[in-house]
């Protein structure tokens, strides 16, 4: 029997220090959050990483994009991380902007929480029942609220009963909300008119050719992410009603005759209102830009590139312009030079909401964070965020001591999203009531729009084409 050759031992290949999993804080004074990573081998040997983001409801996902690693650094570009190995501690930066980031190695992260057994609060005390979906948010003037849908029909309804006073047919789909005066009602369609209503009956006084009829939408969509549900508001001062379009044209209109007074143009679609301060014109395009115009030429007087479409209406307050973007912002804009006096980062969430002012306090919704802000409007400091565990787009509505807001629901989707009507406590962002809103199939349920203070009600439309009316919180 032969003898064996004696063979070198080979020692066990060291584990890798910074595989597993990782917890700490990330952020700047203006609010710092809890993260979770888990850095683990893919089946192709390549590290990757799991993200753990509670406040944006991220719970061991996958982000993608190549994760780097160089001795003790590891980092990666689509997540904005780069992080040093000390021992137990990883410390650099996570997420964008850059933020100063500390971890610790733990055994378990945190996992996503169940929905909370809350009141209801009162059911609505009446449904009516539209044409086709309802993006758009309702409008209340003296006891009627008026809101456009997918099927092209504006309609008064009358606050008290939800009885109808009358309906328009456009012809096109109405994304937007309406604005009204005395005795008007302006309003766009998809089919490149903005129309003056008569607001007693709805007769047509005029339309006014937008010329982005041309423009087709993406709405809402699992996978295809481009979305485009919102419509531009008319916005009356005076004797002018200014309108953007999807073409990317920002139109002032002779409120009377529906005559052309100027027309200026940005390189991206114009989905919301306009604001109005000193003279001047403030509109948000897809073209990434807050704009300022002259109100009576359409005169540019200047132009501010926040760096992602904005889709928002922006919101003058104390000087500042406010204004929500879609890539991941929140900004506050000199009124006079445009010049960004703070950007507050909504950790990875689109904010198509348009924020509101109220007391010396913004608050503002929220795509895929699902919360609910409170901001402090001279520095972007956070008060509080509260979660609806659902997305809402809309501006929340602000009383003395409540605040009522609509969310949707979608799936599949890669966040969990559930539609409800919801009062959170104005101080504290405590949510105390919240009303399921059922899934009735398709992408999205629920409310895409803002809710509307009638009375002591509160009016909210639903995707699935309904307005309700919800009694007012005593």
């Amino acid at each position: 029997m032969a003898a064996l050759a004696l063979l070198p031992r080979t020692a066990p290949a060291a584990e890798d220090a910074l595989l597993g999993k990782w917890l700490g804080t990330a952020g700047s004074a203006k609010e710092k959050i809890e993260v979770g990573l888990e850095f683990r081998r893919n089946a192709e040997g390549k590290l990757a990483i799991l993200t753990t983001q509670p406040i944006a409801n991220l719970f061991g996902t996958d982000m993608g994009g190549e994760v780097l690693r160089d001795g003790d650094t590891v980092s990666s570009a689509a997540m904005f991380l780069n992080l040093r190995l000390h021992g137990d501690t990883l410390s650099g930066t996570y997420p964008g902007p850059n933020s100063p980031a500390t971890f610790k190695r733990v055994r378990t992260l945190p996992l996503e929480p169940a929905l909370p057994r809350l009141p209801t609060g009162p059911a609505p005390r009446w449904e009516a029942r539209l044409s086709g979906q309802v993006y758009a948010s309702p409008v209340v003037a003296d006891g009627v609220a008026y809101i456009g849908t997918t099927g092209g029909i504006l309609n008064a309804i009358d606050v008290r009963d939800g009885k109808p006073r009358w309906a328009f047919s456009a012809g096109r789909p109405i994304h937007g909300a309406v604005a009204v005066t005395a005795d008007s009602v302006y309003f766009a369609a998809d089919n490149g008119f903005l129309f003056c209503l008569a607001r007693a009956d709805g007769k047509e006084r005029w339309r006014y050719t937008l010329g982005d009829a041309a423009v087709t939408r993406v709405l809402p969509h699992p996978f295809v992410y481009d979305w485009d549900w919102q419509g531009a508001q008319p916005v009356v001062a005076g004797d002018t009603v200014y309108i953007g379009a999807g073409d990317g044209g920002l139109h002032a209109v002779d409120a009377a005759s529906g005559q052309k007074r100027w027309r200026f143009d940005t390189r991206g679609r114009i989905r919301n209102a306009v604001a109005l301060a000193e003279g001047k014109v403030y509109v948000g395009s897809a073209d990434h830009f807050v704009y300022a115009l002259d109100a009576a030429s359409g005169r540019e007087l200047w132009r501010s590139d926040t760096g992602a479409e904005v889709d928002a209406a922006p919101v003058v307050h104390a000087g500042r312009v406010l204004a929500g973007n879609r890539g991941a912002g929140l900004l506050s804009l000199d009124a006079a030079s445009g010049e960004t006096h703070w950007r507050l980062f909504f950790w990875g969430s689109w904010v198509e909401s348009t924020p509101v002012v109220r007391d010396g306090v913004i608050y503002v919704g929220s795509s895929d964070l699902r919360r609910v802000s409170a901001i402090n409007p001279a520095d972007g400091h956070v008060l509080w965020r509260s979660d609806v565990f659902g997305w809402n787009w809309g501006t929340p509505l602000v009383t003395d001591k409540y605040i009522y807001v609509g969310a949707a629901g979608g799936t599949p989707y890669f966040i969990r999203h559930q539609a409800s009507f919801s009062v959170l406590e104005r101080s504290s962002g405590r949510l105390l009531t919240r009303w399921p809103l059922a899934d009735t199939g398709g992408h999205q349920w629920g409310i895409a729009g803002s809710p509307a203070l009638a009375g002591d009600s509160v009016i909210v439309a639903t995707i699935a084409g309904s307005l309700l009316a919800f009694p007012l919180q005593p």
